[in-house]
């Protein structure tokens, strides 16, 4: 999942309205089928097929997901995967008078990731990483005596 996903999902996701389910169903479809390269005419029709399932009529929302897709890749190296994710959202029927205004969230969005100083470790630290997959166990406790 992409950095920016990790940063705002739970901001957004934080309570379960249906619109904010349905919003990730349409996001995890559409990144699922975008590859960054060509589709076949098959994967194509499969992705369309399935984000217009999981819209379910809501061509605001996939207007969401193409606008902060294409506000987010702006001159990423990876834009061409968000260009992708965007297509296959207004192929499904994404209302293309509301992209626009999805496009400067994700231009924000993009914005507060890059403020985000890289440190090279994930959070935590090397160590807490290691142990999360357990590669490393955690330091006995030490007892007084």
């Amino acid at each position: 999942m992409p950095l920016f996903e990790h940063v705002f999902y739970h901001i957004e996701m934080s309570s379960p309205d249906p619109d904010r389910l349905r919003y990730a169903q349409i996001a995890g479809t559409a990144a699922r089928h975008a590859q960054g390269w060509r589709l076949t005419a098959d994967e194509e029709a499969a992705a369309i097929a399935e984000l217009t399932e999981a819209a379910a009529g809501r061509g605001d929302l996939l207007a969401e997901r193409a606008g902060t897709a294409l506000g987010f890749g702006e001159g990423r190296p990876d834009g061409a995967r968000y260009q992708q994710i965007a297509e296959l959202c207004i192929a499904a029927g994404a209302d293309q008078a509301l992209i626009e205004r999805w496009i400067n969230v994700g231009r924000e969005r993009a914005a507060a990731v890059a403020a985000i100083p890289y440190t090279g470790r994930p959070p935590g630290g090397l160590m807490l990483a290691a142990r999360a997959w357990q590669l490393v166990p955690a330091a006995p406790l030490l007892t007084l005596s």
